[in-house]
Parts: C-alpha cells; structure tokens; sequence
C-alpha cells in the first residue's frame, strides 16, 4: 500500500509512519513544513501526484489555548484542513483517515461517550475539530472519522507524553490535575488502529482509545512514578479550575466504541499495559 501520512512529525504521525513502515508499506511521509493542511491547492497537487492508496491526516493544532486566542488559525487547520484532504482523497479515490479529538464533547456525562452521543464543543479548539469531522464527512461520504484522546508516546510534548521523563528525575515535583477524566491512549496502539480502519474502508466515526478504567492525569502520573520506582518524585494534584487555562476542557471525555468490535477489531489493550511499555522504552 502508498499511505500518504500528514503532521508526520507529530506524535501520532510519527507512530504511523514507523508503524506503517514496519508493515511494509511505501510510505509517503508530509511533516508540517513540507505540506500545510490548510492550503487547499497544494493538498490537492501533492495527493493527486502522489496517487497513495491511503491518506492518514495526523496534522492539526492541537494547542488547546492557543487555539482561544487565534480562532483562524485553528479553524484552518482543523477543519478546512480535513475538508481540502478529503476533497483531494475523493478526486484520488483514495481512503481517508482523519483523527478528532474527545474535547468535541462537554464532558458532563458521567460515563463513557458513544458514538450516539451528540457533541457540544466547549473551545475553539473543540469546535474547530468538530466542525473539521464534518465538513470531511460532507466533503468525501467515505471519509473514517477517528475520535480519540489523552494520547500519550515517544516524543511527545503533551504533559502524558512528558510525565514519564520528568518522573525519572530525582526530587521532580509534578503538578497534575485530580478531577479531569479520560481514557489514555498510546500512540502506537492509535495508529496501529489507524492503519487498520484504512484497510477495513468502512466509513464512519470511531473512538479508538485503549482500554481499561478511567483515570485522571493525577492518577496517570501516580501509576508512572510506581513503574519507574522514583520514590523521590512529589506529585502535587491541582484542580482544573486552580491552572486558570484560558479553553475551557471537558471533566470526563471517557470514550467507547459502537462499531469497531461489529466490524471485527477487538479493544486495544489496557492502558496500564500500554504505558508498561512505553516507560521501558
């Protein structure tokens, strides 16, 4: 397969690329500085030139507070970005693999979100990623609309990404929030799924998060440090409201997916087995 993969140098887009790769895929990789989503002519030229079998999009601006603050800017990316992909991917007749985010939800439901739940973006970020799943889905009816969240991996620069290096430092203090809920996910395990979605060529929108219970950042770094065996490391848990963050972020954005075991995928492992091995890397 040619897998056409965009922000290839972001953490999900280099996960795809390695994973991709490893398969045996000829794999075409585009790094922000080499394709910018958000211009829709050299989208179009560089899919329509390339002719990839699969288009993976893991560009975005994922600055959830710089987004509140530049509204353009995030609405270009994330969703014109989506939409002139998805143009492109239907002139190509190539698959279209888009990821979205767990913040298009309010986060005041108490348990898991489904697909059958209805979205109500609460950011500019959240809305801008919002609006990209559907002008993908208007644009290109066989567009994969992938939602996950709390990604975690090698080379990241989110807090999940950065807790374990930090974690292993003597004496760090850590500040992380108590009361706001997720359902990590790795980075390696996304774009396995990613890769696999694409192959399936069923369109529609999925949750692709590990599995297992749900957990806060604070809880998340806790089971970190206990991997790792500093017990020097001071983890003060904060409040969401005690950051004063400018976006407002959803309390639990806890995902389930509806569709992905119908069609033949099992979940992904649990989380806590998940970042066994990234603290072994």
């Amino acid at each position: 397969m040619r897998v056409l993969i965009t922000g290839a140098a972001g953490l999900v887009g280099r996960a795809a690329v390695e994973h991709c790769g490893r398969r045996g895929d000829v794999v075409l990789p585009y790094p922000h500085k080499d394709l910018d989503i958000a211009d829709r002519e050299a989208v179009h030229e560089t899919v329509l030139q390339a002719q990839p079998d699969i288009v993976i999009n893991c560009a975005a601006w994922t600055n959830v507070d710089g987004c509140e603050s530049d509204e353009q800017k995030a609405f270009a990316i994330n969703a014109s970005g989506p939409e002139n992909l998805a143009i492109a991917c239907r002139e190509a007749g190539c698959v279209f693999v888009t990821i979205s985010t767990d913040y298009v939800f309010d986060g005041r439901k108490p348990g898991f979100y489904t697909q059958l739940d209805e979205p109500n973006p609460e950011s500019v970020y959240a809305a801008s990623k919002f609006e990209g799943e559907r002008l993908s889905a208007q644009a290109y009816d066989r567009s994969i609309i992938v939602r996950s969240g709390y990604i975690f991996g090698a080379g990241g620069t989110n807090f999940l990404s950065t807790v374990v290096g930090r974690a292993q430092k003597r004496g760090e203090k850590l500040r992380a929030i108590a009361d706001m809920f997720g359902t990590p996910t790795y980075a390696n395990d996304l774009a396995e799924r990613l890769r696999e979605l694409a192959e399936l060529n069923i369109a529609g929108i999925y949750h692709v998060v590990n599995s297992g219970p749900r957990v806060s950042f604070e809880e998340f770094t806790r089971k970190a440090v206990a991997l790792i065996g500093n017990s020097d490391a001071v983890i003060e848990a904060v409040s969401m409201e005690a950051l004063e963050r400018p976006a407002k972020r959803p309390r639990n954005s806890r995902l389930r997916c509806l569709l992905s075991e119908q069609i033949g995928l099992p979940l992904l492992r649990d989380w806590e087995r998940a970042l066994e091995e990234f603290v072994d890397l």
